[in-house]
């Protein structure tokens, strides 16, 4: 597990901080708000935790919004969304969403 912190300076990325590499891209969470993938890259994939339920004495993600979203900034948000789902549980969330990034990116 120590693997995944990475010093920054080894890595071509924006976002500031610690942060986790998954797939040499940084994985970020601020609140309910995940965020997968370099800004630098075409595409990020942003996973909103919208409800939680309780397993074993432990708050776990339930329903999770996921979207793949366009990097460019100058676009409205609205043109931004490239693909969105609801999926139960981070960890489908985040397999589908993964899946979704590589082939855009592979594009």
């Amino acid at each position: 597990m120590a693997d995944w912190v990475i010093d920054k300076k080894d890595v071509d990325s924006t976002v500031d901080g610690d942060f986790v590499l998954y797939r040499n891209r940084p994985l970020v969470r601020e609140d309910n708000i995940i965020c997968y993938g370099n800004l630098t890259d075409k595409y990020i994939l942003q996973m909103i935790i919208m409800t939680e339920k309780e397993y074993k004495g432990q708050k776990v993600a339930d329903q999770v919004y996921i979207q793949l979203l366009k990097t460019d900034t100058t676009l409205p948000m609205s043109e931004r969304v490239v693909k969105e789902g609801m999926k139960t549980g981070l960890s489908d969330a985040f397999e589908v969403g993964v899946v979704w990034l590589e082939r855009y990116l592979a594009s």
